[in-house]
């Protein structure tokens, strides 16, 4: 019997938690009264375990259940399902963590992973610099010059806004070629290894033809929002395109009521995110020091096997927050500034000195 192990916060009265255990592992596994299962199979190894109840503050508890991997498949988007589908119409749930003491099921993980990315850019050890293009309604000229100038700078990678889809201006099949040729050409200039990474947008075709675009123009890396694109639909490309580092935007993660660290760290991950992007502390978000160190450690975390994937945090960030954050967060991190720089009087020379002070932590 394979199953992972799935923990929910849920808001019950003591007198009530055995029953309301139950209905949560019935929900999340046969979605229907246990009468109905006749099959003894069925009753044994998928409905739904409840393995553990806990206190957890005040009116709330830790339920623990067991999942069949079986119901899973192949198939990311049905994982997100059977963690969470049915359950996340119940406000008083929240998943909080996730094991699998079993094995894991049969998704691609990061094909890179940290060690990597550090060997397509050629940056043994230390921190990454990482940056946006932006903002929105910029036409393709405009965002290449940016990009030639934080290449200029000496920026690891480069990715387009996750707002930046096929808009009018810039749109995917003229925006990557041209981007793409900038960054090369400041690579030229300067020696550096700095990648582009596009943003992947739209549904299955569109993703099929934006994906050809990135091959036949030697694009080293995409941008993908698990939960715009669809995880099944990032899961594929993953497979599929295993040469290109991927990373994972939060886009959307906030209205899941999932764990930081299991949506980011283990569930990006287990995608195909080398890196995932999430919100640092003291920027605009309003996740704390504590969630964000769970995120980086779930990101890098020994998972069966699967390479670590690199912390990314972003979000209203500083250049001179490098030193800081480093010290966070540790070596293995790829800090991400984007408006900040791009507001500066001379975004060139902001540019530079962030890159710089990456640098001297390396």
């Amino acid at each position: 019997m394979t199953r992972m192990h799935v923990t929910y916060r849920v808001e019950a009265a003591a007198e009530a938690i055995d029953e309301r255990a139950l209905g949560l592992a019935i929900e999340q596994s046969v979605e229907c009264p246990l009468g109905a299962v006749r099959d003894p199979r069925v009753r044994n190894e998928v409905v739904g375990q409840v393995l553990d109840i806990s206190p957890a503050g005040a009116g709330c508890f830790d339920v623990q259940v067991g999942l069949a991997l079986e119901t899973v498949g192949r198939d990311a988007g049905q994982l997100l399902n059977m963690i969470f589908g049915n359950s996340s119409l119940q406000p008083d749930v929240r998943v909080q963590d996730i094991a699998f003491p079993d094995g894991l099921p049969a998704l691609p993980g990061p094909q890179f992973g940290v060690a990597g990315v550090r060997r397509k850019l050629g940056v043994a050890s230390g921190p990454l610099a990482c940056s946006a293009l932006k903002p929105q309604g910029l036409p393709v000229e405009a965002l290449a010059d940016l990009a030639y100038l934080q290449a200029l700078a000496g920026v690891d990678i480069i990715k387009d806004d996750h707002g930046i889809a096929d808009p009018v201006l810039a749109p995917f099949t003229r925006r990557v070629p041209a981007i793409q040729a900038a960054v090369a050409r400041a690579n030229r200039e300067t020696g550096g290894q700095s990648v582009y990474a596009p943003n992947l947008s739209g549904g299955g075709r569109q993703l099929q033809q934006q994906i050809a675009v990135c091959r036949d123009h030697g694009v080293e890396a995409v941008l993908m929002c698990p939960l715009l694109l669809g995880p099944s639909s990032m899961a594929e490309i993953v497979a599929d395109q295993p040469d290109m580092i991927v990373l994972g935007h939060p886009a959307l993660a906030g209205v899941a009521r999932i764990h930081p660290a299991v949506m980011y760290g283990t569930l990006f991950r287990l995608f195909g995110a080398d890196m995932v992007i999430f919100p640092n502390f003291g920027g605009r978000f309003a996740d704390g020091a504590d969630v964000c160190r769970q995120i980086a450690a779930a990101a890098r975390a020994p998972l069966e096997g699967l390479p670590a994937a690199m912390p990314v945090p972003a979000g209203g960030l500083t250049a001179d927050r490098v030193p800081e954050l480093v010290a966070f967060y540790g070596p293995d991190v790829a800090l991400l500034i984007g408006g900040s720089l791009l507001a500066a009087d001379d975004p060139l020379a902001a540019m530079t000195s962030f890159v710089e002070s990456i640098r001297k932590e390396r």
